[in-house]
């Protein structure tokens, strides 16, 4: 199968914001773009039948509408439309393992109230066994196309002692085709003994701080080397993993976060993704890793 970046579609703002983003990302990668739009009760497809008789009218324009808008953005990108007669959750993660990533919508605190999205996409995001990109409506302001590159950097939320490949190599790649620098957050749980009356103990801040660039640098060294044109940061987040991860997600083009995988039935997103997917304001990749 050809390599191919799927997007979720449902009519909403939200679903359209993440095609347009999607369609920039393909075209990165030079990949094909696939429209997906699931519905249960599509029918077999009818001949000859006027639109208002047609059952499937709806799901046709949804896909259809988005499609020439994007192949007018992108007129060099292969674009294929796909509808399916299942529930989404069912199509979503038939189509994230048949792709390279998968791209939703998402309303931030509250995703959106949909049949793709909601607590059908938490679930997707917790079960799909390649990258699931989750796209809010201002994304497409926030982030220009290709031809610009992205907008203010590429974020890494990165837990030391732990399989960190995949995860990495996402965000190295998404960071080297933008053009763009990399950060690298590393979250640092301080004793309590650090804490005095006027603030946090600068020597055990100093002692905590040269033990993790310790780890650090090996688990970039490689990566580097790698991508050898990406501009890289690093910072330690002493406030809480999640918190420091937000904060430095604010203004960036994209939020890369990782999530171990788990058998069935017990998918669960940890709380640094979590507090991604609610409180970041850019797209956030959520990349399944051992």
């Amino acid at each position: 199968m050809e390599p191919v970046i799927t997007v979720g579609l449902d009519g909403s703002p939200e679903s359209l914001a993440a095609a347009h983003w999607a369609a920039d990302e393909a075209e990165r990668r030079k990949v094909t773009l696939r429209l997906l739009h699931a519905w249960p009760q599509l029918v077999p497809e009818p001949t000859r039948v006027p639109a208002e008789l047609d059952h499937n009218y709806w799901a046709k324009r949804i896909v259809q509408k988005a499609r020439e808008e994007l192949q007018a953005r992108h007129p060099g990108l292969t674009i294929l439309t796909n509808l399916v007669a299942e529930d989404a959750e069912t199509a979503l993660l038939q189509a994230a393992s048949e792709s390279q990533m998968l791209v939703v919508g998402s309303r931030g605190l509250a995703l959106a109230e949909s049949y793709f999205l909601g607590d059908i996409s938490m679930s997707v995001v917790a079960r799909a066994e390649q990258p699931v990109v989750l796209v809010r409506a201002g994304a497409r302001e926030q982030e220009p196309s290709s031809a610009s590159g992205g907008a203010d950097g590429v974020v890494v939320a990165l837990k030391l002692h732990g399989p960190s490949d995949e995860l990495l190599g996402f965000a190295f790649r998404a960071a080297a085709e933008r053009g763009v620098p990399l950060e690298v957050v590393h979250g640092v749980n301080v004793p309590l003994f650090a804490y005095v009356p006027w603030g946090l103990d600068h020597n055990v801040i100093d002692a905590i701080t040269k033990d993790t660039q310790k780890h650090l640098g090996p688990a970039l060294r490689s990566w580097r080397e790698k991508f050898p044109g990406v501009e890289v940061t690093d910072s330690l987040g002493f406030e809480g993993a999640s918190r420091a991860v937000v904060q430095a997600a604010q203004g960036a083009g994209l939020l890369v976060v990782g999530r171990r995988r788990h058998r069935p039935p017990l998918p669960r997103l940890g709380p640094v993704t979590q507090a991604a997917i609610h409180h970041a304001r850019c797209p956030v990749a959520v990349v399944p890793h051992d």
